[in-house]
């Protein structure tokens, strides 16, 4: 099995090894992203489209399609959009994730009179002003892949940092 198709264990993790996140789609999400190496359920997010169970507060991937994003760009839209980012300046870890890829914004393989530099300007601005990294991956299947390793390595280092955490407990009521 390659990388892609599986995800490590949480070994040499202590008392919680054994868990594995369980990723949530929001049930807003309409065509939801192939997740198959990890748990999923759908739930209500307060932001984003994807997290995991436990960490809702803390991990938030907002998915645009192309035609998603262009249609961000402009009127209306646009000003809900942005308060959608404003709100992920509150999690440890957000991400845009854009399903296609910068060159076919460049190529305008989409439908409308918005022009790509006015698309990825706005993508630009709202990293700096929001400070949500933006990421391109080309295929609903290659976003599958990166929202469940995001989930997954977020996790474990939370597990991570519990056992680390109960390690000192253990170790301060043994003295």
């Amino acid at each position: 099995m390659s990388f892609m198709e599986t995800l490590p264990a949480f070994r040499r993790l202590g008392d919680l090894a054994h868990l594995r996140p369980t990723v949530i789609i929001d049930t807003r999400e309409q065509e939801p992203l192939p997740i198959s190496r990890l748990p999923v359920v759908r739930g209500t997010l307060t932001s984003g489209d994807y997290s995991f169970t436990g960490g809702t507060e803390l991990l938030s991937v907002e998915r645009k399609s192309l035609p998603d994003l262009v249609a961000c760009v402009v009127g209306e839209n646009r000003e809900r959009f942005e308060r959608e980012l404003h709100r992920l300046r509150g999690f440890r870890f957000k991400r845009l994730l854009i399903v296609g890829s910068r060159e076919a914004i460049l190529g305008g393989e989409y439908r409308s009179n918005v022009k790509p530099a006015s698309i990825l300007h706005s993508l630009d601005t709202w990293e700096v002003r929001f400070d949500v990294p933006v990421v391109f991956c080309e295929t609903p299947e290659t976003a599958g892949h990166q929202v469940e390793s995001w989930c997954y390595w977020f996790a474990r280092e939370l597990v991570s940092n519990a056992n680390t955490l109960l390690r000192a407990n253990k170790q301060e009521r043994s003295t």
